[in-house]
């Protein structure tokens, strides 16, 4: 007999929100939120369960953020699938599902804005989406407060992003602890994305280069290798597996400052690089 998930509550206002989790808290139940753009796959629900390692209860919220769009980028057809999501949050046993409209996050007269520095200034997806972490910084602002959650998983896959959240946070004094959680892939390597979708068969086989090209320069630096001749290595590898690369880079760990050696401090190699009309983002440690 097959076991059909019970559903689960979807709230689309901010007093809802806050009621449920006031009325969690107010039992001494611990919270962990994971936010989200929808079109959920086993990547968002990695997150999911990091939550659910650190807290008594899981609230998940979809939402395509307009603010962190480029006027030339994807936001109108980016993939929404509410419903389709809420089934599979079901399953994970995600407690409940926050669904706000453009309207509930960006009422008439919102005229607030966040800057963000540091991380968020290292010449990598700011050089490409100027406006990008502008967008991301008010959203998840918002977010963390009207959630007001003790634990907020992001995925690593967004490391710069990841870094910039722990930034926002420390500065602007929000409770909220920020984790990390590693990227899932798919068998052949491939970052998961909701944008991989977007890849037609072709793209798809050849997407995986961009993880072999990552995993042997940090090997190749692990063994003493010097980081500039290995990170010319991988971006001939990566152009010739039908690429056209944004960056392909060695940066600090920490703070994403440029590393010309192994002995400068920890290491992380990020990549975004387009194939087709898709772009992909990835990166992993040394």
């Amino acid at each position: 007999m097959s076991i059909v998930s019970a559903p689960i509550p979807s709230v689309h206002s901010i007093a809802e929100l806050r009621r449920r989790v006031g009325s969690w808290r107010a039992r001494g139940e611990r919270i962990g939120f994971v936010p989200t753009m929808g079109a959920l796959h086993e990547g968002h629900f990695s997150l999911v369960d990091e939550a659910r390692r650190r807290a008594d209860r899981v609230v998940v919220s979809v939402f395509v953020n307009p603010a962190q769009f480029g006027p030339s980028e994807d936001f109108d057809k980016y993939p929404r699938t509410l419903e389709a999501d809420v089934e599979k949050l079901a399953s994970a046993r995600v407690d409940l599902c926050f669904a706000p409209s453009v309207e509930d996050v960006y009422p008439p007269g919102f005229a607030t804005s966040v800057k963000v520095g540091g991380p968020a200034e290292t010449d990598l997806e700011d050089r490409f989406r100027p406006t990008h972490f502008a967008g991301v910084a008010v959203v998840v602002a918002k977010l963390l407060n009207q959630a007001a959650a003790d634990v907020a998983v992001f995925g690593e896959k967004d490391y710069q992003q990841l870094l910039i959240i722990r930034r926002l946070a420390r500065d602007l004094d929000i409770s909220t602890e920020i984790v990390g959680a590693p990227t899932l892939r798919e068998s052949d390597g491939l970052a998961m994305s909701s944008r991989n979708i977007y890849l037609s068969k072709e793209e798809r086989a050849a997407a995986p280069a961009l993880y072999r090209a990552l995993t042997k320069a940090a090997r190749l630096i692990g063994e003493g290798e010097p980081i500039g001749h290995v990170m010319g290595e991988a971006r001939e590898d990566v152009a010739a597996a039908g690429f056209a690369i944004d960056y392909l880079e060695a940066r600090h760990a920490e703070t994403l400052a440029r590393i010309a050696r192994r002995q400068e401090g920890p290491v992380r190699l990020l990549v975004a690089a387009r194939i087709g009309t898709t772009r992909l983002i990835d990166n992993i440690a040394v």
